[in-house]
């Protein structure tokens, strides 16, 4: 039997066998290469997931016990930040800390075709996501003396010209080999009624990205989990390529995260209190022991709208996606496979190519089930995990719109806020509207200082002058 008849048979089996269907329109080197798209997925699993998660419309599970989580409260004098600071230094200085960026999206809904990490972000300089990220990283590895590798998600849309991208600007002056990347893993979109994996060509699975779950596998995949044991890596900063205002190496949390006493120093988050309870974001909350971060479509409208007697929100931690795992945690994670994380099913609209005439059908209507697995579903399987309290202007400025909530134009309008806070805490007078928003447009880059505490007074001005634009 050849290999194109053993497949036939294996994938009529699992009742996908009409992925075969045009082999024979195919030239060799494409059906060479339908054949290893195939022989990557799972075939053996694949009826039970479907059944699960495609013909299921089934609501997510939610816990029914579930309670507010507990949190460290910024500038609460119940802890001591100035001796977990210290701890966090210390992994720092000995080069124990890592930087990740998943960075796999495109910037196709910000009016942008390329990968997202190369948009232009800073307020000032236009200055790319990638730009801004990396000079955090050379500010933090001249403030510690020591080097911060950088891992860098993409995905298979976007590899190329990220790598590209980086080679154009000269990696942004930070050492290359300190700089990996890696394609996210992906999985096969499939037709929502039949369950069947739709064709993208006549030769071409369908395929989506797996979902920033899906970078936990990735990192012991690609090798990048061997490479920072090599490096002596013990903590990776997590973070997302929408977000500039990202604190990166915060020895704060990473003191916290390595030496709190209810922290079993595998994944450790930050939350913002929620603007109010119908803000899209995750929430934290504790189950069972364990904590989890709900979705805020999950989450029943009673518990979003529950208030304590101050009238605060009971659910209030706010999941930013700013996470710290060990290494020995995303090790752990990926050698059990009690631990795979759960998928998680959106239903889209997918081209597909019509078996009956072989021609792309472009569908008006959500036809596809795509399946993603969530980074925050690692929480609970963590011994212990903790939350840390951190300030929205400070690391909370996502660009996902063009226009309107968490648009380009609300992200640089915080990263300006965020400058003007720094330069006034060492001194220097800011113009300020009525309203109380700068009267200018401020960049600080991560070279100049990582946090206000290290900005050189000396080296900056005395005043900023109204309506001034001004890059520092």
């Amino acid at each position: 039997m050849s290999r194109i008849d053993q497949l036939r048979s294996r994938l009529e089996a699992v009742g996908q066998s009409h992925l075969l269907t045009f082999a024979s329109d195919l030239s060799e080197s494409e059906l060479a290469a339908l054949v290893v798209q195939v022989e990557a997925i799972d075939l053996h699993q694949l009826p039970a997931l479907i059944d699960r998660y495609v013909r299921s419309e089934a609501p997510a599970s939610v816990p029914n016990d579930l309670e507010p989580a507990p949190y460290y409260a910024r500038n609460a004098r119940d802890w001591d930040a100035r001796h977990y600071r210290a701890l966090g230094e210390d992994l720092l200085e000995a080069g124990r800390v890592a930087c990740f960026t998943v960075a796999g999206g495109q910037g196709s809904r910000l009016g942008y075709e390329g990968p997202k990490g190369c948009y232009p972000t800073a307020p000032v300089s236009g200055k790319s996501l990638f730009q801004i990220f990396a000079e955090k990283i050379r500010g933090a590895e001249r403030t510690y003396g020591a080097d911060v590798p950088w891992y860098v998600m993409t995905s298979p849309i976007n590899h190329d010209e990220t790598r590209r991208y980086f080679a154009r600007w000269d990696y942004f002056d930070l050492d290359p080999q300190n700089i990996m990347f890696f394609t996210q893993g992906t999985m096969p979109s499939f037709d929502k009624v039949s369950g069947r994996i739709l064709l993208a060509e006549k030769g071409t699975i369908a395929t989506n990205p797996d979902g920033h779950g899906g970078a936990l596998r990735a990192l012991h995949v690609s090798g990048a989990l061997a490479d920072m044991k090599r490096r002596g890596i013990e903590v990776l900063s997590y973070f997302q390529v929408d977000n500039p205002n990202v604190n990166i190496t915060d020895p704060v949390f990473i003191g916290l995260h390595a030496a709190a006493p209810d922290s079993s120093g595998e994944m450790s988050s930050k939350m913002v209190p929620k603007t109010g309870p119908d803000e899209k974001v995750g929430v934290f909350c504790r189950s069972g022991g364990k904590l989890h971060v709900i979705e805020y479509s999950d989450l029943p409208s009673s518990l979003a709208q529950a208030r304590d007697a101050n009238g605060q929100l009971r659910f209030l931690a706010g999941s930013i996606a700013i996470h710290l795992l060990s290494v020995s945690f995303v090790d752990k994670v990926n050698a059990d496979p009690s631990f795979a994380l759960p998928w998680h099913r959106a239903v889209k609209k997918v081209p597909y190519i019509d078996l009956q005439t072989g021609q792309r059908v472009d569908p008006k209507e959500p036809n596809a089930v795509k399946l993603e697995r969530f980074v925050f579903d690692a929480i609970p399987l963590a011994r212990s995990s903790i939350v840390l309290e951190t300030d929205r202007v400070e690391e909370f400025a996502p660009v996902k719109n063009a226009t309107g909530v968490d648009s380009i134009e609300t992200s640089r309008q915080l990263q300006t806020e965020k400058a003007a806070r720094w330069l006034e805490a060492v001194g220097v007078k800011v113009p300020r509207r009525a309203d109380g928003r700068p009267d200018c447009v401020l960049e600080l880059s991560g070279v100049t200082a990582i946090e206000p505490e290290r900005l050189d007074r000396q080296s900056l001005p005395q005043s900023i002058d109204p309506g001034s634009v001004v890059a520092i």
